[in-house]
């Protein structure tokens, strides 16, 4: 295996320990539990072409159209709308199912009704297109390590080849951790992961588009 896919391997594991947890872990989490680890898992791959188209950009110098001011501001409020109503959807959704030890009805945070698969793969590519910051950091991963490897193209694509493919290996597992343990849950505890979902993902939008307008205002 090649010293340079060893290495962006690395920087993947490093990305999925310490970066991993933002608004996609909370979607991979949620639609893991709600829906299963397949569903999961084409969020994870949309994610992953997310990643990819992201990196590619990076290299072929397209990323100045996200990163221009007046563009960095669109794409920051965008990005902070969509995420709020993502978690509002996830707080408050909610639907009637048979109890398991009763005759009785319990709220669960559970829809009946299930996307097609390419609704995941979408929402999981969105997710992160327009959020302005997930471009300023491969902006500034791309461009360190191209000038390391001289823009050699063949070093570049076995580098980030590494680092992509862990990233969707740690999604994956996010999602297969929780797909396993959700038989643990009672339902007062899936309501409960079902709000902070939601709270996270609501959080994450405010911030985003407070810092961006913050930004571009001073």
């Amino acid at each position: 295996m090649s010293s340079l896919f060893i290495e962006g391997a690395l920087l993947g594991l490093t990305l999925a320990t310490f970066f991993g947890f933002g608004p996609a872990f909370f979607a991979l989490v949620q639609t893991s539990i709600h829906r299963g680890f397949g569903p999961a898992a084409l969020l994870a791959v949309g994610i992953f072409f997310n990643d990819v188209l992201m990196v590619v950009l990076c290299l072929m110098g397209a990323v100045q159209i996200v990163t221009e001011p007046s563009n960095y501001l669109y794409f920051g409020i965008s990005s902070g709308i969509i995420l709020i109503i993502f978690g509002l959807v996830t707080y408050t959704r909610k639907v009637k199912v048979p109890a398991e030890d009763t005759n009785d009805t319990v709220e669960l945070p559970v829809q009946i009704s299930s996307p097609r698969w390419f609704t995941y793969i979408a929402k999981g590519f969105f997710m992160n297109i327009v959020n302005p910051f997930v471009w300023i950091f491969w902006v500034g991963v791309v461009v360190g390590i191209s000038a390391r490897m001289g823009g050699d193209e063949v070093k570049l694509t076995s580098f980030f080849s590494g680092t992509l493919i862990i990233v969707l290996t740690s999604d994956l597992l996010k999602a297969y951790g929780a797909y396993t343990i959700k038989g643990f849950f009672t339902s007062k505890m899936i309501r409960k992961l079902n709000k902070i979902a939601g709270i996270g993902l609501i959080i994450f939008g405010v911030f985003l588009m407070g810092k961006v307008i913050f930004e571009s205002l001073f």
